[in-house]
């Protein structure tokens, strides 16, 4: 099938559901899902939105700006990962608790709506890496119509940004910030405000794809490839270092690699990864 084929199995596929609640994060991935729901099922549509340390203040603020902007229906959940046994630890398969908890959440408050089906904005190329997320999805029975329809990244945004116009296009692709700390090493609040404070100034700045990966005093910074030599122009580099040092941060280097995705998961071996694909 080409794109516009995918699109309209999608709404087929959508339309099949009296009601749907939408795992809601204002992703590129979750708003062409939510757009295409909204339209075709209109109020019976439900946006669900969690927030959480996890989860960028900015990024949060965005979404419910975006959805009052469309009048669609929305409820907000607080899900605290910090809370969730193990977690904290950070695990290979972190992820699953993380998912497992929040989608038992969206599925009770999808209930009180009188909605029993809850999508997520997974597509196609996510099966390529390792998401032990996906696990607890399956489990609890959260359908996740992108992927179900064959629509990949580039279809996405080639979708969100030809034919509904959606400001999230060339959007970056977004996660969690507990990923931007190694497995094994402990998820704390603190870490996750240092990270927060380089993110939101790197996005200030105007970077569009960046990670500030945190290694206990080292501040790791992934940057889109095209986007490294602004930071090594010299004040910008200067503002990078000293809000990197106010954060806590005693060193500050950036990868030669650039913006890789899961960049975290290249410490892990095949073995820890295999049991959660």
């Amino acid at each position: 099938m080409d794109t516009r084929e995918k699109l309209e199995a999608l709404k087929s596929f959508i339309r099949s559901f009296d009601k749907l609640a939408v795992a809601f994060s204002g992703g590129v991935d979750s708003t062409l899902l939510l757009s295409v729901a909204h339209e075709v099922l209109g109020e019976n549509c439900l946006a669900v939105i969690a927030t959480s340390s996890t989860y960028p203040k900015r990024e949060y603020e965005e979404a419910v700006r975006w959805i009052e902007s469309r009048n669609i229906r929305y409820t907000t959940i607080v899900s605290e990962e910090l809370d969730i046994p193990g977690f904290s630890a950070n695990p290979p398969d972190r992820c699953y608790h993380c998912k497992k908890e929040l989608f038992s959440k969206i599925r009770d408050v999808a209930a009180r709506f009188g909605i029993s089906t809850i999508a997520d904005g997974a597509n196609s190329d996510d099966t390529g890496d390792f998401r032990p997320g996906m696990k607890a999805a399956h489990e609890l029975g959260i359908r996740s119509p992108l992927m179900e329809c064959g629509l990949t990244k580039a279809d996405i945004r080639l979708i969100s940004r030809e034919i509904y116009g959606l400001p999230t296009a060339d959007k970056q692709p977004m996660a969690c910030m507990a990923s931007r700390i190694p497995y094994g090493s402990s998820i704390t609040a603190g870490k996750l405000r240092q990270i927060e404070v380089v993110e939101d100034f790197l996005a200030g700045k105007g970077f569009r794809i960046f990670r500030a990966r945190h290694h206990g005093d080292l501040l790791r910074l992934e940057l889109g490839k095209e986007e490294m030599g602004m930071a090594m122009e010299e004040e910008v580099t200067a503002e990078i270092v000293k809000i990197a040092k106010t954060a806590g941060f005693v060193y500050v280097t950036m990868d030669l690699q650039g913006f890789r995705s899961g960049s975290m998961n290249e410490a892990l071996s095949s073995s820890e990864t295999d049991a959660f694909r």
